[in-house]
């Protein structure tokens, strides 16, 4: 009889890749909420374009828009496929983030409003 014997398992071990989709924990109200922010962004600014993420291993799948001043806002969606459908529905472009990247517009907004908020934070 072997000392060091191997348990084996009583389900069997998940196939070798990626792992398949597992459901969302996220609440329809919290999906719901999300999608009228993003319709309300697009519909208050001009220029709004959609930049989807992929889904990663600590991310769920999420849409940031990108306004022509460069002002960003990103929220989860149920898919990708559900983000394209929301952008055609707004009437704005969609690009995949991992082909496109974002545009300078987006990194120039975000780096103004962190000088505001040190010199808020400063006193000046």
């Amino acid at each position: 009889m072997p000392m060091f014997r191997r348990r084996r398992s009583a389900t069997p071990a998940p196939a070798p890749g990626p792992s398949p989709m597992r459901p969302s924990r996220r609440s329809t109200e919290e999906l719901a909420a999300a999608e009228a922010h993003l319709s309300e962004f697009a519909r208050t600014r001009l220029g709004v374009e959609a930049f989807i993420e992929p889904r990663t291993a600590v991310t769920d799948t999420t849409v940031v828009f990108v306004a022509a001043t460069g002002e960003w806002t990103r929220r989860r969606v149920r898919s990708p496929q559900q983000a394209h459908a929301m952008a055609r529905a707004l009437g704005i472009p969609a690009y995949d983030a991992g082909v496109v990247g974002y545009p300078q517009r987006m990194r120039d907004w975000t780096r103004k409003r962190a000088e505001e908020d040190r010199r808020r934070l400063d006193g000046g």
